[in-house]
């Protein structure tokens, strides 16, 4: 060590520091150009960034369009077009509008002893055909066959005593100035017009079990079978009544009046 030079006198050491490389970002291209992860991908100071630039698209369509929020009919769910096939059904209707009476007017309902009607005949059918049909089944097939027979007879008496309330309930009919309109129908419903001008004849019919519950069966009768109708289940009375003013309108349809 030289005597000359002190401890506190020697020059200080300092640490190389290597200077920054940046990479150069070139002004023509823009940052979303730039390969994902790199410096300078992002937003530069004071330079825009075109990643997160507002859209006008919106996040289910343009602004235009019924699934943007800004949009009236926006339901609120992104994707959902409010516009859907319930939304149309709601707005068009159900098909049920199709059998709707006139303005102004109502279905006149049949007498609520049609469904007795055809409760009890229903209920003669399948005691015949139980006691006739399980003999002879287990004549055939022994005693478990007879006995799947009546039960697959009861459960039919069933459903058939089901079905006659529900047709009771969708008979109705309308009568206008110039025609007659009948509805009716369970799983598939149907309505009639029936013109005045083109009635024929019309007749009331009723058999042992209606007469004794007092109802009875008009049917008009017109040049083409697809339009003739049936009303079933009317009371008697007005039945008759049904019949006379059914005849009139056709007579005076006749002569042009």
């Amino acid at each position: 060590m030289r005597p000359d030079i002190r401890p506190e006198t020697r020059p200080e050491t300092r640490p190389e520091t290597r200077p920054e490389i940046r990479p150069e970002i070139r002004p023509d291209l823009r940052p979303e150009m730039l390969p994902p992860g790199a410096a300078g991908a992002g937003t530069a100071a004071g330079a825009p960034d075109y990643r997160t630039r507002p859209s006008f698209a919106g996040p289910a369509g343009p602004i235009g369009h019924p699934g943007h929020p800004g949009h009236p009919g926006h339901t609120g769910h992104p994707g959902v077009d409010p516009h859907g096939p319930a939304q149309a059904a709601a707005e068009n209707g159900s098909g049920d509008q199709a059998f709707a009476p006139p303005p102004g007017a109502h279905w006149t309902p049949v007498s609520p002893r049609l469904a007795w009607h055809r409760r009890i005949s229903v209920l003669l059918a399948g005691l015949l055909a139980a006691a006739a049909g399980g003999a002879a089944v287990w004549w055939t097939g022994g005693v478990i066959g007879a006995v799947v027979w009546v039960v697959a007879v009861v459960i039919s008496c069933g459903l058939g005593w089901v079905i006659a309330e529900l047709g009771q309930r969708s008979l109705g009919y309308v009568e206008r100035a110039d025609d007659l309109l009948v509805t009716h129908g369970v799983l598939v419903r149907r309505l009639v017009v029936v013109p005045y001008g083109r009635m024929q004849y019309v007749d009331v019919t009723a058999g042992l079990l209606e007469r004794m519950l007092g109802i009875a069966t008009v049917r008009l009768n017109t040049a083409a079978a697809a339009t003739d109708a049936r009303i079933p289940g009317l009371p008697a009375a007005e039945a008759a009544r049904l019949r006379d003013r059914l005849t009139q309108q056709g007579e005076n349809r006749a002569i042009g009046l």
